[in-house]
């Protein structure tokens, strides 16, 4: 089943386990304390777990599937890592489905995989809370408010365009007290790992970023006169809200995020139905010679008024956002 399942399916199987392989490294480097802060830039800290979760995931990939092309949010990695990093086992469940038409011949030159080793970094490095400062236990001392909105983001681009993506939770909390829960998505097959869930239909919910605003973004939430907005961090968390009812709609009208950040969350969003695009309701493209900035933010939302959406937020302030779509 494993050699014989169409491209797509065995990059797909093998990101799943690579993202919960990576998802055991955060959650491993924020149990040892010592986070190794970087800061690339205003708001932008990177860790040792970003660094570290990153080579397990590129160096996972590449090594079963050479010939494709991967791009990381923390630039190029070190391949040669220890056995225990390693992940070539291919979720069996995950492939027992059927390949939609659509990807079924696609080759390697089609490809392109976005990796964001660890989206809502900020929110992991203030997401420590223990009576104890030295020791402290993984399931009761997090403040999940912060740590909870940390993900995994592997995304899969065929011929430019976001078709396949994993979310990973190293720190959603099971039912059983166990960490860490995976969500996929293909379009034309469906997504898994999760139950989604309408909003409610009395309200109009909005979420959006918790430290990236400024005044432009805050007039085009302004506009939809939203009965709640949640701020939360990390594009994936965000588009999380959505699959599982907590908001309809994700505004985001500034440059920011970047490619490794919204084509696993469009992919999964998508493949449940709902459609993210910039603020003009264009898609992204994903090849690998795109501007990895979103110049034109982000609007993604679940049932069929997209369009609506779209137009609600004022021309001028749509054409002041950034200055090319790439």
């Amino acid at each position: 089943m494993t050699t014989n399942a169409p491209l797509i399916m065995r990059i797909m199987a093998l990101s799943i386990n690579t993202a919960k392989r990576a998802g055991v490294i955060i959650r491993d480097v924020l149990k040892q304390g010592d986070l190794g802060i970087v800061d690339k830039g205003k708001n932008d800290p990177q860790t040792e777990a970003d660094r570290s979760a990153q080579r397990c995931i590129i160096a996972s990939l590449a090594k079963k599937f050479p010939s494709i092309k991967i791009i990381g949010e923390e630039g190029g990695s070190d391949l040669n890592v220890c056995d225990e990093w390693l992940v070539s086992e291919l979720d069996e469940t995950f492939l027992r489905q059927d390949c939609p038409a659509d990807w079924r011949d696609a080759q390697p030159e089609d490809f392109v995989i976005w990796v964001d080793p660890l989206d809502g970094t900020a929110e992991y490095t203030q997401g420590i809370h223990s009576n104890n400062e030295t020791k402290f236990n993984l399931k009761t001392d997090y403040i999940i408010g912060f740590v909870e909105h940390v993900t995994v983001l592997i995304g899969i681009a065929v011929k430019n365009s976001a078709v396949g993506g994993i979310i990973h939770q190293p720190f959603y909390k099971q039912s059983s007290g166990e960490l860490g829960r995976t969500i996929w998505g293909l379009k034309g097959l469906g997504t898994g790992g999760f139950t989604a869930v309408k909003p409610p239909a009395n309200e109009f919910i909005i979420t959006t970023t918790r430290s990236h605003s400024n005044a432009l973004h805050q007039k085009a939430v302004d506009v939809f006169n939203a009965s709640k907005v949640l701020k939360v961090g990390g594009a994936g968390f965000k588009v999380l809200q959505l699959l599982e009812g907590k908001a309809h709609a994700y505004v985001f009208a500034t440059p920011g995020c970047k490619k490794w950040d919204t084509c696993a969350p469009e992919a999964v969003l998508e493949a449940s139905g709902g459609t993210l695009t910039n603020i003009n309701g264009e898609h992204y493209e994903y090849h690998e010679n795109v501007e990895h900035v979103n110049g034109r933010g982000v609007l993604a939302s679940v049932g069929n008024n997209h369009q609506e959406l779209v137009e609600k937020i004022p021309l001028e302030v749509r054409q002041a956002v950034g200055t090319k779509q790439t």
